[in-house]
Parts: C-alpha cells; sequence; structure tokens
C-alpha cells in the first residue's frame, strides 16, 4: 500500500490584528481599506519591497503539487461568469500547476501558460481538496486563500500545516483568519522575524 507523504498546507497573509483583506473591496481596491491604496502593497510590501529577505518564504509559496483558492482570491466577478477572467496573475500565473478555484458557478477548466491550469469547482471543499491531492500525487497541497477559504479548511479539520506572514500594522475590520474556527491548539514550528513581517509556521494537530 502507497503512503500518502503530501500535505494540506495553508499559507497566508495577515495583519497583526487578523485580517487578510480590509472592508469595501472592489476590483479597483481587492484588498479594501488594506492600510494603503487597497492593491494589497500594504499587506505584502514584504513579498515586493524585500524579496530577497523573504526568499525562503517566497520560494515556499509556490513549491506545491496543487493549489485551491477561493473565488474572490481568484478575480473580482460574481454570480454568473458574465465576463471573462482569467485571474490576477495574467497570461503566466506563478502557480505552473493545477489550480482549483472554489465556486457555485459552472466554467470550464482555463489552461494558461507555464502549466497552470484553473479548474473551476462547483461541490465544496471537500471536493477541490480530493482533486486537488490526485493532481499533486505526493506532492502538497496548498490553500492559498482567502480567509474565507483557509477557514473553511480549518474548521473542517483537514489542514496540516498553517503559515502565517505576520505584518505590522492593523486593519480593524474586514476578512479575518479564524472567523468561525472552533479552539485549536496549534503546535509552534518555525518563527523567523523579518524587515516587515514575521514568518510563522503551526502543525495543525488533527
Amino acid at each position: 500500500m502507497t503512503t500518502r507523504t503530501g500535505r494540506v498546507i495553508c499559507d497566508i497573509t495577515i495583519s497583526v490584528d487578523g485580517y487578510s483583506a480590509g472592508l469595501h473591496q472592489t476590483e479597483e481596491r481587492p484588498f479594501g481599506d488594506d492600510g494603503g491604496d487597497g492593491s494589497g502593497a500594504a499587506l505584502h510590501a514584504w513579498m515586493f519591497e524585500t524579496p530577497d529577505e523573504n526568499r525562503a518564504e517566497l520560494d515556499r509559496l509556490s513549491a506545491a503539487g496543487a493549489f485551491i483558492m477561493g473565488r474572490n482570491m481568484f478575480g473580482p466577478v460574481r454570480g454568473e461568469w458574465d465576463r471573462r477572467w482569467n485571474g490576477w496573475w495574467g497570461d503566466d500565473p506563478p502557480f505552473h500547476a493545477p489550480v482549483f478555484v472554489l465556486t457555485h458557478h459552472p466554467r470550464e477548466p482555463q489552461p494558461m501558460a507555464g502549466g497552470t491550469t484553473y479548474h473551476f469547482v462547483t461541490d465544496g471543499i471537500a471536493s477541490a481538496l480530493a482533486r486537488g491531492r490526485a493532481a499533486a500525487g505526493d506532492g502538497d497541497v496548498l490553500v492559498h486563500g482567502g480567509a474565507t477559504t483557509v477557514n473553511q479548511y480549518l474548521a473542517a479539520g483537514l489542514v496540516d500545516e498553517l503559515r502565517l506572514h505576520i505584518v505590522p500594522l492593523t486593519l480593524g475590520a474586514g476578512t479575518r483568519l479564524f472567523e468561525g474556527v472552533p479552539p485549536l491548539e496549534l503546535e509552534q514550528v518555525t518563527s523567523r522575524p523579518a524587515s516587515l513581517v514575521t514568518h510563522v509556521t503551526y502543525r495543525v494537530p488533527r
């Protein structure tokens, strides 16, 4: 019998008070009131302003056999797919692997350059994970977010590892990690401070 070695990992950037995005999100301001212009630049400055300092964490963001994300992380289109939207990441997304997008509205798979194909899953988080595991083989499945999607996987007890990138700003309101999640006793594995962020990895006991 083959033993599965791949893990289910959630990886997300949050403010120090636990928010992954602020209120009033729009297509022009996908992170809403995020302490900056709504583009996510304030929350994710550690990625773009100090990439060399955070190279290991950035490399791990794309080191998985398959990815899962919520529809809000894929794009701003709501309801039926009444206009084409192929993700926030352009024609050559950074995933280079299958990406399973949670949605209530069916859509045909969307292949992109570089090996990324978006698959649209309408029958819930367990189905998306099963498809992700099948696509990843022995590799990890990385749940990229947003926080609502991560919360669903945490609440369902489906996560092996939680990676948080904690940014020293507060948002006060918005989409919050751990909202609606039962109490968890996490095991801290690593913690590393950098100039714009603190990276913490937790093991999530099953």
